[in-house]
């Protein structure tokens, strides 16, 4: 993932949008990164980035400078996204699960504060402060930031390794590299180039470009489930008819198709998960 975002970044692009359902794994273990719908140009816009979509990035991954209004923001939202994905591959569900506010209709000009979104984020990471991060109180959102939110049970401090811990996590460099993605601030947060030279990458073994490297099975075919938390964007759609037609084709045969390149999304795993717990 990290590499195809430091591609991206090179080259000038945002994805906007990541998030474990955008993942693909192909049957030969490579990594794909899909649905570039909100994906832009930073360098030279057309037009300024929140004119052109005022909600970016689903509510679960999306980056505190986001849902504090910021107009202007910078590829770090996408390593934001990156840090909720790993969280969530570790633990098999989303670490800031949060409730969405949607937008009224009736009043486009107006993006409702995701209060509910960012409690669950303190409640995890602790409240943000102007000496950890000195442009908060910058942000339009900052005065309702600061009337609504409340400190969380550790008075205000990080906690995120009690989460590493409860999840079963024991790789203290690992842990490093989550806490560098999910920096409040957005000017010290790691970047795509400076994560993949984390010493989580150079630690015996290293990662392997497959992501199947070590198993000695299959990966089962999987129920396909519709998104329903996608962002509405203006660019061209894939229907879902097509989207199941394909994802069915690629799959049929079973271990007869070992060697076909079907995608498979990295999100079905968790969503797999939940359904079994709730018909238990």
């Amino acid at each position: 993932i990290l590499n195809g975002v430091t591609f991206l970044h090179k080259n000038w692009i945002f994805h906007r949008d990541l998030k474990p359902a955008n993942i693909m794994v192909t049957s030969q273990g490579v990594v794909k990164i899909g649905d570039l719908g909100l994906a832009r140009k930073f360098n030279n816009p057309l037009q300024s980035l929140y004119t052109g979509d005022k909600v970016v990035v689903t509510i679960w991954y999306r980056a505190p400078e986001l849902l504090l209004g910021t107009r202007h923001y910078t590829p770090a939202v996408d390593l934001w996204a990156v840090g909720c994905i790993l969280a969530e591959l570790l633990s098999l569900r989303p670490i800031f699960k949060g409730e969405e506010v949607r937008i009224d209709m009736n009043n486009k000009k107006s993006v409702p504060f995701q209060k509910n979104q960012f409690q669950k984020i303190i409640d995890i990471l602790g409240m943000p402060n102007t000496k950890t991060w000195p442009s908060l109180n910058k942000y339009p959102e900052f005065a309702t930031f600061s009337s609504q939110l409340t400190q969380s049970p550790n008075s205000g401090q990080s906690n995120l390794v009690s989460w590493y811990k409860m999840i079963g996590g024991s790789n203290k460099q690992c842990l490093e590299l989550l806490k560098g993605l999910l920096e409040y601030d957005p000017e010290i947060r790691l970047t795509a180039e400076n994560a993949l030279i984390h010493r989580y990458f150079m630690e015996l073994p290293k990662v392997n470009d497959n992501a199947f490297e070590g198993l000695n099975f299959r990966y089962p075919n999987r129920r396909i489930y519709t998104d329903d938390n996608d962002i509405v964007s203006n660019q061209p759609a894939v229907s879902a008819a097509a989207v199941a037609a394909a994802a069915a084709a690629a799959n049929q045969g079973g271990n007869a198709n070992a060697g076909n390149s079907g995608y498979k999304r990295v999100g079905d795993d968790v969503n797999a998960s939940h359904s079994r717990k709730k018909r238990g």
